[in-house]
């Protein structure tokens, strides 16, 4: 239990080094008034109140990501403690951080036009498509998901059927509605349902002295398939270290924050916050197993059409917490994915709405935006979950190879030190690469092909930015 709490120990820390860090080298300015104070609208431009802002953005981006993934990526042992810290300081963190400032300078511009800014027209074009097609993506997952654990709640009177009926109804008007108007009010009462799942399960590790992997044990590949901890592990925990869909969130949020002072707490702080409970819940599932060979028994036996990662927390909630305190853990990890599928359609709505020049406050205009985006999400909804994850996860680890690269060409722009989303940026992108290469829903070649070819473009993308850097980068502040 020692690295365990060595690990949230590093991750606050973190946000207190790093992410001051990070603030000075964008340049905070506490004087310049942000798109909410600038342009409010009552529909997306809201100025809310800060303890609010920061609640949002972590419910959004604390999807599933840092409770599914976590699981799953602790099957490949004490490694996947050391990428969630190390992730999330100086990968997910310095991403959610400059993507939501960019936003705010942008006047809360979504992401394909941040990126696009920076990388070109036709990256943005690109951009604008892949986005979308992450957002329904996002909004499929996070709608199968929290309706199968409250079939669970409910096995003799609602069905799955009925509860994606019913979450999918409550993602319609989450996506219509102005932002203050149900969000704004119902994410209170999911936060505390999601901090008290956290500290509850943290507590029962603690009381039951459940045992917890150390770092001592060494970092061997302990993944029963036997799949490579890169990239396979760096996709599986996304959310819980670095993830492009925060980069599609934080724009929500930069039309609502009322001082670009708060932007550390908002935006990097959201991160190590979802940081944390990803090492909660990946502690959770190898202890409450007795190891992560337990845990892998365990998954193995399931049947293969089974949400394996919602079967072990509704397990591992029901049996630590009895039944009372398991039905809010529960309500705790449903309150998680069901506030970011809400804003993930949103922003569905508002990438549309920003490339086709749309405006968003008639009531009849936000319509022909989302119904759309409403059939196409109910489409995909009919796929295997597994394979509905495994996909969004690349899906959204290939988005953050982008933001990290826009990041790095606005800070280079603005003769700062770029090296801080550089390198991350340059990871991130043989990890996106190599897996989609290698993994069995991939072109499932060779580790030697996938790697080689990963640093290859790695490489071959470094020096080409390196290259626009000296020649074409102009030195204008934005």
């Amino acid at each position: 239990m020692i690295s365990f709490f060595i690990s949230i120990a590093v991750l606050i820390l973190g946000y207190w080094l790093y992410g001051k860090l990070s603030e000075r080298i964008f340049g905070v300015d506490e004087s310049r008034k942000t798109p909410a104070i600038a342009n409010p609208d009552g529909v997306d431009y809201v100025p809310l109140a800060t303890w609010r802002v920061f609640l949002i953005q972590f419910l959004n981006i604390a999807g599933l990501g840092p409770i599914f993934g976590a699981i799953m990526g602790i099957m490949f042992g004490s490694a996947a403690f050391i990428w969630i810290v190390l992730g999330t300081i100086f990968a997910g963190g310095v991403h959610d951080y400059f993507s939501g400032m960019m936003s705010i300078r942008s006047n809360g511009a979504s992401l394909p036009e941040l990126v696009g800014e920076q990388l070109g027209k036709p990256i943005k074009q690109f951009m604008r498509g892949f986005s979308l097609l992450l957002m329904i993506l996002v909004g499929a997952v996070f709608v199968s998901g929290p309706a199968s654990l409250l079939a669970n709640l409910t096995p003799n009177l609602i069905n799955v059927t009925w509860w994606i009926v019913i979450v999918f109804a409550y993602y319609i008007l989450a996506t219509l509605l102005p932002i203050d108007k149900l969000i704004g009010k119902i994410y209170p009462v999911f936060g505390f349902a999601l901090l008290f799942m956290a500290v509850g399960i943290l507590v029962a590790m603690v009381i039951n002295k459940a045992p917890i992997p150390e770092f001592t044990d060494g970092f061997t590949n302990l993944h029963h398939k036997q799949l490579p901890i890169f990239p396979m592990m760096f996709v599986s925990i996304a959310c819980g270290a670095i993830s492009g869909f925060h980069a599609t969130q934080s724009p929500l949020m930069a039309r609502c924050i009322k001082n670009e002072k708060l932007g550390r707490r908002i935006f990097y702080g959201s991160m190590v916050a979802e940081g944390i409970v990803a090492l909660i819940w990946a502690a959770a599932a190898a202890s409450f197993f007795g190891s992560i060979d337990g845990l892998q028994l365990f998954v193995a036996e399931l049947a293969p059409t089974a949400n394996k990662p919602a079967v072990v927390v509704d397990l591992i909630s029901k049996q630590w917490l009895g039944h009372f305190g398991g039905i809010l853990a529960l309500l705790g990890v449903i309150a998680a994915p069901l506030t970011s599928g809400d804003t993930a359609l949103r922003s569905a709505r508002l990438i549309a709405a920003d490339f086709l020049h749309f405006d968003q406050k008639p009531i009849k205009k936000r319509l022909i935006i989302s119904i759309p985006i409403f059939i196409l999400t109910f489409l995909i909804l009919q796929m295997n979950f597994d394979i509905l994850w495994r996909y969004f996860a690349w899906c959204n680890q290939t988005l953050a190879v982008f933001t990290l690269w826009a990041i790095t060409v606005y800070l280079a722009k603005q003769q700062k030190m770029y090296w801080i989303s550089l390198v991350p940026a340059l990871f991130m992108t043989s990890v996106s690469i190599s897996y989609i290469l290698i993994a069995p829903e991939g072109f499932h070649l060779s580790s030697t092909i996938s790697y080689t070819a990963g640093l290859v473009i790695c490489v071959a993308i470094c020096i080409l930015f390196w290259l626009k850097k000296n020649t074409n980068f102009n030195q204008k502040q934005i």
